[in-house]
């Protein structure tokens, strides 16, 4: 539809951007070098954001960027099933067959990371997404099971992922055994003004745009409505293609993105 009338080659806006084709916001730019010492150093980790800041894709970039021979990834939201159920996904990622009882499982897990780490020289790099829906005692569970050494050495990479709350949740006495052990913190920032312009314009080439399509006043409302959080952007910005398209506007102007903001209820 909109493609044709906007001569474009591909769908912008898509969530299955390639990671090679990433915008370099300051908060991404930001966050990827944060994640970077967090490889360097290992230990644990805190990424938080509101929803739609890229905090998911920033973790895909990371994933990505390591060597398979070098680190192994496992990724688990823990809105994925019980507690124990995240447990055993977390032996099963390390090749496990999953143990009955928390206190052998947790042995089994450990043992696994060291046998990754010291024999196959593989680091174990945990993504735990969807945190701050985790419960206190089920943070204190963590902070044990990834004790090692009696906390002298840190044979793994663990970030713990989630919404803004988790990191006020951090802050709580009985969660300070974990928080203390946090070597690297971060919360993901909207795009500015201009981030928003040129994420828009990125975006756009991308897609094959030759030409200018969204008009100035038309990006100033986007980045009113969407507050700057790329997945809104990504929304309105695909909803002010279709009416574009539909009302046969060839410049996207701000009475477009009025009727997206008003279809999409924003």
């Amino acid at each position: 539809m909109y493609k044709a009338f906007y001569s474009l080659s591909a769908t912008p806006f898509t969530k299955d951007l390639k990671t090679s084709n990433s915008f370099a916001s300051t908060s991404f730019t930001e966050v990827s070098a944060r994640l970077d010492y967090l490889k360097k150093a290992r230990g644990m980790g805190l990424l938080v954001g509101e929803p739609g800041a890229g905090k998911t894709f920033s973790l895909r970039n990371f994933a990505e960027s390591l060597n398979p021979s070098l680190y192994k990834v496992i990724y688990f939201p823990l809105s994925t099933g019980t507690v124990m159920d995240f447990f055993r996904g977390l032996a099963i990622g390390l090749g496990e067959e999953p143990k009955f009882r928390k206190v052998d499982l947790f042995h089994q897990i450990q043992r696994a990371v060291l046998v990754y780490f010291r024999e196959r020289k593989i680091t174990p790099v945990f993504i735990l997404d969807e945190m701050q829906m985790a419960r206190n005692l089920f943070l204190h569970d963590l902070s044990i099971l990834f004790n090692f050494g009696m906390d002298s050495e840190s044979p793994f990479i663990l970030i713990l992922a989630g919404l803004p709350n988790l990191q006020s949740k951090l802050t709580l006495n009985h969660n300070r055994p974990i928080s203390q052990r946090l070597i690297m913190r971060y919360k993901m920032e909207p795009l500015n003004k201009e981030e928003v312009a040129n994420y828009i314009q990125h975006h756009m080439e991308l897609a094959g745009a030759r030409h200018q399509i969204f008009s100035e006043p038309a990006v100033s409302a986007i980045t009113s409505h969407s507050r700057g959080w790329p997945h809104l952007i990504n929304n309105l910005a695909t909803n002010c293609l279709l009416s574009g398209y539909q009302m046969k506007k060839e410049l996207i102007d701000e009475e477009v993105v009025r009727v997206a903001v008003q279809e999409m209820s924003m």
